[in-house]
């Protein structure tokens, strides 16, 4: 288990889902889908489907993170 701080990866929103929750596709070589949710003080963020989003895995649970920035187009 890595006790290392959170990383940082690109993905891309797949899906909304209810309480400011997302589905991200990250764009590793592997493709595989988190769940991600936007934190309190970036409420004013909106996101829709194929958004390109920089997202922040915990350490401890890679399946789970959070939203850190929209990425420009």
């Amino acid at each position: 288990m890595s006790t290392g701080g959170p990383l940082e990866m690109n993905g891309v929103v797949s899906e909304q889902l209810p309480n400011a929750m997302f589905r991200v596709i990250l764009m590793d070589s592997r493709r595989s889908t988190v769940t991600v949710h936007v934190p309190p003080q970036s409420s004013l963020l909106r996101l829709r489907p194929g958004d390109e989003v920089v997202v922040e895995l915990s350490p401890y649970d890679q399946g789970r993170g959070r939203v850190v920035r929209k990425v420009s187009p």
